[in-house]
């Protein structure tokens, strides 16, 4: 498993993370397989989604802002409930495909870690799954 630590610098944004992703994919000696990408976090995620449009990203956080506000008279004392709620719908981890020692994503897709509660210095546990060979 790789560690790779991301520094967030809001309360809610998504950060592309496909650099962090191909490092450990090259350092792994990965050809071909799947990467598990893991958040260890209760209040930030992991998506695939969009990359080439930058109000897609707003759109996305825009919107649970809307549906999830952070205040909402919940009952958690530490007073983030709303990053709890916003971690569980996202998820927290994604596979994605490797070939040729590259991610496989779509023609405009990126994974991305997804922060709720922030700013934070935060954890990504990669696990490069090679493919068996018969």
């Amino acid at each position: 498993m790789i560690k790779a630590e991301i520094k967030t610098r809001q309360r809610c944004e998504l950060v592309a993370i496909d650099p962090l992703l191909e490092d450990a994919i090259k350092s792994s000696g990965l050809r071909e397989g799947v990467i598990c990408v893991y958040v260890p976090h209760t209040t930030a995620g992991i998506l695939i989604n969009e990359n080439a449009d930058p109000a897609v990203k707003h759109d996305i956080i825009a919107s649970l802002e809307k549906k999830i506000p952070f205040s909402e008279g919940y009952l958690h004392q530490e007073g983030n409930s709303a990053a709890h709620i916003k971690a569980s719908l996202v998820g927290s981890s994604v596979q994605v495909p490797v070939s040729d020692g590259t991610l496989k994503l779509g023609t405009w897709q990126s994974v991305f870690f997804a922060e709720f509660d922030g700013p934070r210095n935060r954890s990504v546990w990669i696990t490069p799954i090679h493919q068996g060979t018969s």
